[in-house]
């Protein structure tokens, strides 16, 4: 037995009993709002596209054993990716395989990933493509077509199962990709513009979900956002009375967008748009971008500046891995106490800055600037920069979760690429950015007041 077979032997142990450990301590994993949901649609056979229905189709079937299959399936790919990784390089880096697999145990990383979303399927499905591929790139060996096959399968399946998550997997593609700069801007460009358009083909035709309304929700949170800040404009579509009962309301908030879809709240506001085409209310938010340049930025940065959790108070919601399971009738339950007690733990970590997405934003821009988008590692930074980018015109909420494959995968890719030894000019730029971003949360977490911490207070 070789020194090198030894070391990944171990870490192949080690990956396996922390896969293990996860799946005791969190079955049946914890089920959300939305989790419910699709499970119930999982359950009827009747889908929508209010949520990727691929995750509900899978889901469908494992019909009966309620959430454990999910999370077995998420934790396998968080383990595996990990784990693969490790193992490629512990013969040279031995710390750095350790920390590799510390990264699956940050308590709020790893307490969102037992959790069963579309958020962590991707982030499961995603990491074990990188595991797959890394295990042989890390040990400069071709890639076999089994292995990219594989890969594939599981950056696809990624790719659907978040209705943003290409803006993440086609720059990781691209830059897995031997190409020059211009090939790799094709590919991304491709990619992204064939999901987009045909997404909507398999998930209403190839998968039979029907028309939620969803696609709405992003035109219309940004066409209120330009509303209340420019005023009466008979362009936009809302009489001077809509807009002035808007602003009076509070309808628009940065956090997210739902008191505009709320019944309870503003959705009666804006109900005549229901009927509208999402293609025509498009059309009415284009021309408003263009007349109100200025007020779309705003609307655009002050939800940016939320999600990515900057000027932010203490405690702002939506960055705590759920405790407990949403209650339904469907027969989904949760985890024991030994989950609970990791639950609560990793709760204490919101204010911590590896929960601030702006953190791994400014590290994301330094390592892909170090490394130039070279080798695994600039994949990586490739793909959570594409996907933080993304959130500056597509996003209606703050969560967490969202950025989940982003935080880690910058975690994986610092880890691997050391880029604090690079160019010294940008690592001194990166250094700073970052101080600044520190001070500016921390002014902010220990100066504003503490938000709401219950859904219906952050309606308001």
């Amino acid at each position: 037995m070789t020194r090198a077979f030894s070391h990944r032997l171990r870490i192949v142990i080690a990956t396996l009993v922390l896969f293990a450990l996860s799946m005791l301590i969190f079955a049946p994993g914890y089920v959300e709002y939305d989790s419910v949901g699709q499970y119930g649609q999982a359950l009827s056979g009747r889908y929508d596209d209010w949520h990727p229905p691929v995750m509900a189709r899978l889901w469908s079937l494992f019909v009966g054993h309620g959430a454990g299959p999910m999370l077995a399936l998420q934790l396998a790919g968080w383990w595996l990716g990990l784990g693969g990784v490790a193992a490629a390089i512990v013969d040279r880096r031995p710390r750095a395989a350790l920390m590799v697999l510390a990264i699956g145990l940050v308590p709020p990383w790893l307490g969102w990933q037992v959790t069963v979303l579309k958020d962590a399927q991707m982030t499961g499905a995603a990491l074990a493509a990188v595991g797959i591929i890394g295990w042989w790139r890390l040990r400069e060996r071709s890639v076999p077509p089994a292995a990219w096959v594989a890969a594939g399968l599981l950056l696809t399946y990624a790719a659907l199962v978040r209705a943003n998550a290409i803006f993440a997997i086609a720059p990781l593609v691209a830059l897995l990709m031997p190409a020059r700069w211009r090939s790799r801007i094709a590919i991304v460009i491709g990619l992204t513009l064939a999901t987009l358009i045909l997404s909507p083909v398999v998930n209403h035709r190839l998968l039979g979900a029907k028309d939620s309304g969803v696609a709405r929700t992003q035109a219309l949170y940004d066409l209120a956002g330009i509303a209340v800040r420019v005023g009466d404009d008979p362009r936009l579509g809302l009489s001077a009375a809509e807009i002035a009962e808007i602003a009076a309301k509070r309808c628009v908030k940065p956090f997210f967008w739902d008191p505009l879809g709320e019944r309870t709240r503003c959705g009666t506001l804006l109900q005549r748009f229901e009927i509208m085409s999402p293609v025509s209310i498009y059309a009415r938010l284009a021309p408003a971008i263009m007349h109100h340049p200025v007020a779309y930025a705003e609307q655009r940065l002050a939800h940016g500046n939320s999600t990515w959790r900057l000027w932010v108070p203490a405690r702002w919601p939506s960055a705590s891995p759920p405790e407990a399971s949403e209650p339904n009738d469907l027969g989904l339950t949760q985890p024991g106490r030994v989950a609970l007690t990791w639950q609560r733990m990793a709760g204490q970590w919101v204010d911590v800055p590896v929960m601030w997405p702006i953190v791994w934003v400014t590290l994301s821009i330094g390592g892909l600037a170090v490394t130039r988008g070279r080798g695994l590692a600039g994949a990586l930074f490739g793909s959570a920069l594409g996907l933080e980018a993304s959130f500056l015109v597509i996003s209606v909420a703050s969560d967490f979760r969202y950025h989940l494959w982003p935080v880690v995968a910058c975690a994986l890719g610092m880890v691997l690429a050391k880029p604090w030894r690079g160019d010294r000019r940008i690592v001194g730029a990166t250094l700073g950015a970052l101080g600044l971003v520190l001070l500016i949360g921390g002014i902010a977490r220990a100066t504003l007041p503490v938000p709401p911490q219950s859904y219906e207070g952050m309606l308001g």
